[in-house]
């Protein structure tokens, strides 16, 4: 018997104890619910990103080709 086993013998909990611990069940989150309208402004608003960084690139490409 080593001395852990003393001292885990004389707070009354045997290693068998640890075996009989509870499980943690991990639920799986809420799925993220987002309206139409905030749906409808990403989709837009990435829309009018992309044609802006499309026309400065060209923008970009003409004035370095002159």
């Amino acid at each position: 018997m080593t001395a852990d086993d003393a001292i885990y013998e004389a707070e009354g909990s045997l290693d068998d104890d640890l075996h009989d611990a509870d499980i943690v069940e991990w639920y799986e989150a809420r799925p993220m619910t987002v309206s139409t309208y905030v749906a409808t402004g990403a989709v837009v608003g990435a829309f009018a990103l992309g044609v802006l960084t499309a026309v400065g690139a060209l923008a970009l490409m003409g004035r370095l080709d002159d």
